[in-house]
């Protein structure tokens, strides 16, 4: 009988989450680019989406509704969820096992690991976690021709979903949150922290996709109301698709040598939730 040891030998997770359009996608090639990573390519599904390709963790047609399925409270699986078994485990490596190639990690990415992370955590204790943000305000922009709700409503259930993202934040191992806007601004350096994440290397100048941004293209999107504007100044955004340039990274990680590492890479001095050995 083949048991979990026999699926799981030789390799680890990265689970990449966000809300959709914050540039989960591009954070996840960004990831498989790297040494030793395996990614998902070619499957029949959206954007490469490992959620769709598995049959452990319910996935229909209502579990990751853009702008919806953040703030469901069905859809926060924590450790305490009933499908925290070893046989969720089983069948989530046995599902995903034909769309992965060799490498020591493999980097599975979809939008809802953004309310998972905490039973995936469970069910695969080694894995890693990043999450990606961008502006409240161009996500609203972007997700307005799939989602009918005024664009104050999305904003609202950006911040929602942050704040739950949070919360979840000091149950975690291992998670870095990153930026789409330093993403796109400094992607080697994004390259070699998630490098440094994995404790594998990047070499400058390694990937070779163009990387822009792209928020300028909802330049005319509703702004943030003032209310809005103070919750979403946690994570340095400002109406207007204002930034903050001095906003500083999430990272956790048990090790001192891999946070230092990182940290170093992002070319930050510090780093918030620099983490405990």
């Amino acid at each position: 009988m083949l048991s979990s040891n026999d699926l799981t030998r030789g390799h680890r997770y990265l689970f990449v989450g966000g809300l959709h359009r914050s540039g989960t996608s591009l954070v996840a090639r960004l990831i498989a680019g790297l040494p030793g990573v395996a990614g998902i390519e070619g499957a029949p599904v959206p954007e490469n989406e490992g959620a769709y390709l598995q049959g452990a963790i319910p996935h229909d047609a209502l579990s990751g509704r853009p702008m919806h399925f953040a703030t469901d409270p069905e859809q926060h699986l924590t450790e305490a969820h009933p499908l925290n078994r070893l046989e969720t485990r089983l069948r989530l490596e046995a599902d995903w096992a034909p769309w992965f190639g060799p490498g020591a990690w493999r980097v599975e990415k979809s939008p809802v690991n953004l309310t998972r992370m905490r039973l995936l955590q469970q069910l695969f204790p080694l894995s890693q976690f990043v999450v990606i943000l961008r502006h409240p305000e161009a996500v609203a922009g972007a997700v307005a021709k799939w989602v009918d709700a005024p664009a104050p409503a999305l904003i609202d259930h950006w911040l929602g979903a942050q704040a739950r993202m949070a919360a979840d934040l000091d149950r975690l191992h291992a998670v870095m949150v990153l930026r789409y806007e330093d993403v796109t601004e400094t992607p080697e350096a994004t390259r070699a922290a998630l490098g440094a994440f994995l404790s594998l290397s990047a070499s400058p100048g390694s990937g070779d996709e163009a990387i822009t941004n792209r928020n300028g293209d909802y330049a005319g999107a509703q702004r943030m109301t003032p209310a809005q504007a103070a919750d979403a100044a946690r994570w340095g955004y400002r109406p207007g698709l204002g930034v903050d340039a001095d906003w500083r990274p999430v990272l956790r990680h048990p090790l001192r040598a891999v946070r230092m590492a990182t940290q170093a890479a992002l070319s930050r001095d510090t780093v918030e939730g620099i983490g405990r050995d």
